[in-house]
């Protein structure tokens, strides 16, 4: 199978099986990290060839984050992902089967063994009745039991864990998105930012880490569209999710 990378990427890198891992004293200055974007396929509503380039862009505005995107989620299945520290899911396998058996045994190795896994949006969707086990890799994952998300507008997103690394002096903020409703799983999580439905006027988590073996999880329910994953204070709340989840000191800007 062949895979297409949309930046820079040395093809002798790919035929590498070390395993990238963050180790102590990982949080020292210079150290920089490998984050792989997984995506190429989602629910059409969802423009992911807009969407990947502004995830990238923003990222990218960490330094210390070097950021690779693929547009074939079954790359999951090759040992090269170990050449990464964070995977970040961008995808949704909608109405498609999402990548097969060796591909889910490879990211839960991956994240058991001290990878560092970020989902964006409705990459809590992927594997949808197929996995059920994804839950516990994610903490929580999509239910088309619940209902999806308040309608496209505005809203705020309210920080409530400001000692936390990914959030210490986040201010809460507004944002243009859809405001997910539809989360499901009883894994312990450590939730960041909520956001209060319009809707039903109930708390929703916007943002929350979880720790699966010794990997770490960072997810976000925020980033719709191009808007949304480039307005207000979204792009540093990705940038700072990542480099937690890669073991590094999140940036404060």
């Amino acid at each position: 199978m062949r895979w297409k990378f949309l930046s820079y990427e040395c093809a002798g890198l790919l035929l590498a099986t070390q395993f990238v891992v963050t180790l102590p004293g990982a949080e020292s200055a210079g150290r920089k990290a490998r984050v792989l974007i997984v995506t190429g396929i989602d629910y059409p509503g969802h423009l992911w060839k807009q969407t990947a380039p502004a995830l990238a862009e923003g990222l990218r505005k960490d330094p210390r984050l070097e950021v690779f995107t693929i547009e074939d989620p079954n790359f999951l299945d090759s040992a090269a992902i170990t050449n990464y520290n964070v995977l970040l899911l961008h995808f949704q396998n909608w109405q498609t089967a999402g990548p097969g058996q060796s591909a889910r045994d490879n990211l839960k190795r991956f994240v058991e063994q001290r990878g560092g896994l970020v989902s964006v949006h409705f990459a809590c969707g992927a594997w949808y009745d197929e996995w059920p086990e994804f839950v516990k890799i994610l903490g929580r994952v999509y239910s088309p039991k619940l209902r999806p998300h308040d309608p496209y507008g505005k809203f705020r997103v309210n920080i409530i864990d400001s000692a936390h690394p990914v959030t210490k002096g986040l201010p809460s903020f507004e944002t243009t998105d859809e405001l997910y409703t539809c989360l499901t799983g009883d894994e312990p999580i450590h939730v960041l930012a909520t956001a209060t439905s319009a809707v039903d006027k109930k708390d929703y988590p916007m943002a929350f880490v979880h720790e699966c073996g010794r990997g770490r999880v960072f997810l976000t329910t925020l980033g719709h569209d191009l808007n949304a994953v480039t307005n207000t204070s979204v792009p540093e709340l990705m940038r700072r999710g990542c480099a937690w989840a890669a073991g590094l000191a999140p940036a404060v800007e």
